[in-house]
């Protein structure tokens, strides 16, 4: 398991940096400066929690306990990033509402992590 979180933090990496210059050379001139800015805090969180997932591959090999938080962080940054890149381009309000439970998913994440490695 400590590989496969490795792989998918690295491509989340990947896809953090692209996802970021798209926005920062392609879509500044297409969408509104608020758009914009909901764009780079998805990408911010993207990347933070990009990197998690590659610490979670390497604290997996001693610690077991905190797989569920690489879980965790996986699915925040599928329902908030992805929220958000998706309201910034589409304009559709109700998708922010898919928001905060990224942002749980984030918090119960980094819990999980401290938890299971003091568990262990």
């Amino acid at each position: 398991m400590s590989k496969q979180f490795i792989i998918i933090g690295s491509i989340n990496c990947l896809l953090a940096v692209a996802l970021g210059a798209f926005g920062a050379h392609g879509l500044k001139a297409m969408i509104s400066p608020q758009a914009l800015q909901t764009y780079t805090t998805g990408v911010n969180y993207h990347f933070f929690h990009a990197l998690g997932l590659l610490a979670i591959g390497i604290i997996l090999r001693d610690f077991p306990r905190v797989e569920m938080a690489g879980w965790l962080m996986l699915a925040g940054i599928i329902l908030f990033s992805g929220s958000l890149y998706a309201l910034s381009l589409s304009g559709i309000k109700p998708l922010g509402m898919i928001t905060p439970v990224g942002g749980l998913c984030f918090i119960i994440a980094w819990g999980w992590l401290a938890f299971g490695v003091y568990r262990s």
